[in-house]
């Protein structure tokens, strides 16, 4: 290999390293943001029209206890997908509270090790069958469902009080079912390969996120970051 190339892939690194960087900053300082004031507004839509700003649909906290989020994954999981909300969820804390209100877990099919994207090994918490009951659901980007981790979304949906999707995750959503006649977004890239798919839901394109009831999707990368930021608002 040549020095030139040596040289010409140092720099992409720095680049991207550069850009992961100043994502994890902003995503910690909007964390912050979210946790110092009550006010803060996070962005949705309604299944007829365009983006709004919200500032109701409020959740209520467990007076004691933490609020189990289960991080559903497989084979090719997308790391920013699910690193980027799982940060900003662990990062939390609540002024009077020695404990973080969030208990985060990582849940598969079976607990047998995956490989998220680049090849990165991780070994699920859980699997389906002893998985805690989880009050919110992140979906990222990964490989394609089983009928066994559809019908767990199905299940585990009915007591969530949210069930979201990152990237390509809108897919796993939208195969359950649950998306029919709602309001969703997904990656960019994938906009006419999802409303193809699925013409029974409103896909809202160049929306960073949307909610709809107890579901919610956002578009690719760092759009995970703002809905999980839309989450700790609520």
């Amino acid at each position: 290999m040549n020095k030139g190339t040596n040289t010409l892939r140092g720099k992409e690194l720095l680049r991207r390293a550069a850009e992961f960087g100043l994502i994890a900053a902003i995503a910690f300082s909007a964390v912050g943001k979210v946790c110092a004031s009550s006010d803060a507004v996070g962005a949705t839509s309604s299944p007829g029209g365009s983006e709004q700003n919200a500032k109701g649909d409020s959740l209520t906290p467990p007076v004691q206890g933490t609020i189990p989020i289960a991080f559903l994954l497989s084979d090719g999981a997308v790391m920013i997908d699910f690193s980027g909300p799982w940060e900003v969820f662990q990062d939390v804390m609540i002024p009077g509270r020695a404990d973080p209100p969030f208990r985060l877990y990582t849940v598969a099919e079976t607990t047998h090790p995956i490989h998220a994207s680049a090849g990165m090994t991780i070994i699920p918490d859980y699997n389906l069958e002893n998985a805690p009951a989880p009050k919110v659901i992140v979906i990222p980007a990964q490989s394609e469902p089983t009928a066994p981790v559809l019908n767990w979304i199905r299940k585990s949906t009915k007591n969530t009080d949210v069930t979201m999707s990152v990237c390509t995750g809108a897919f796993i959503l939208a195969k359950t079912g649950l998306l029919s006649g709602k309001a969703a977004t997904t990656y960019h890239g994938a906009f006419v390969r999802f409303a193809t798919q699925f013409p029974d839901i409103h896909l809202k394109r160049g929306a960073r996120f949307v909610e709809d009831g107890n579901l919610a999707t956002a578009g690719g990368l760092s759009s995970g970051i703002d809905l999980a930021l839309r989450v700790v608002e609520r």
